[in-house]
């Protein structure tokens, strides 16, 4: 009994002289346990809770939506377009009756900055009018006149250039992998929904890869063939 009551004194005097000697000499050993005021372990933990970030999906989607938005913009189209007239008294046009012109300025797409001298990455078949003009609005709604389009129609791309303001610059996108997309992952679509509201934002995840498809309309006297596309279950409306 004697001994281990001689071990605990040891052990207890060398706690309470490890502490002494840490608020006599400027040790950090004992800190820990022995602070010397609450505001310093009040401070730990602020810069523990600083390190460390709860993520929520809400929390999320807005983090993505106020870093990118400002890179997506709006494919608006002006043209002029021929419309049939029919007379009923004379459907067969023999007294000549003009066709009627009729003048189209409308959104009609969405598309991404990738370079801030002007250059924006679409679909082709958003800019497959060769004989219309084109523009984009960006979400601040300046307008920028389109000078030049390079049309990819294997991948259904397009790249639209447009002259930057000189007092503005435009703001590209941080691009990533596509290879690196897992089926399950979530993900945020954001551009012009219907051709009339301008930054929508959807959310979905990734429904498949590598998918093909068949794209466009025999109607209207074009077809493609897609090639390792992304499904997702995101709004594209």
């Amino acid at each position: 009994f004697l001994i281990g009551f001689s071990i605990g004194i040891i052990i207890l005097a060398s706690v309470l002289g490890g502490a002494i000697s840490d608020r006599l000499f400027g040790y950090k050993l004992l800190n820990r346990w022995f602070p010397k005021d609450q505001s310093s372990l009040r401070q730990d933990l602020d810069e523990a809770n600083e390190k460390v970030k709860v993520l929520h999906e809400e929390s999320l989607v807005i983090d993505v939506v106020e870093k990118v938005s400002p890179s997506v913009v709006t494919v608006g189209v002006k043209k002029t377009q021929k419309s049939i007239q029919i007379d009923l008294f004379d459907p067969f046009g023999v007294f000549g009756r003009p066709n009627r012109e009729q003048k189209i300025e409308q959104d009609i797409g969405s598309g991404f900055i990738i370079d801030s001298d002007g250059m924006i990455v679409t679909n082709k078949h958003v800019v497959a009018d060769t004989e219309a003009e084109y523009k984009i609005i960006t979400e601040d709604d300046k307008e920028y006149k389109v000078i030049k389009i390079y049309r990819d129609p294997v991948n259904d791309l397009a790249i639209l250039k447009v002259n930057p303001l000189t007092n503005l610059r435009l703001v590209p996108v941080e691009l990533g992998d596509s290879s690196d997309l897992r089926v399950g992952q979530f993900v945020t679509a954001i551009g012009t929904a219907l051709g009339e509201f301008r930054q929508t934002v959807t959310t979905g995840v990734i429904s498949g890869l590598g998918r093909g498809i068949t794209a466009g309309d025999p109607f209207s006297g074009y077809v493609e063939r897609l090639d390792n596309v992304i499904q997702t279950d995101a709004a594209m409306n």
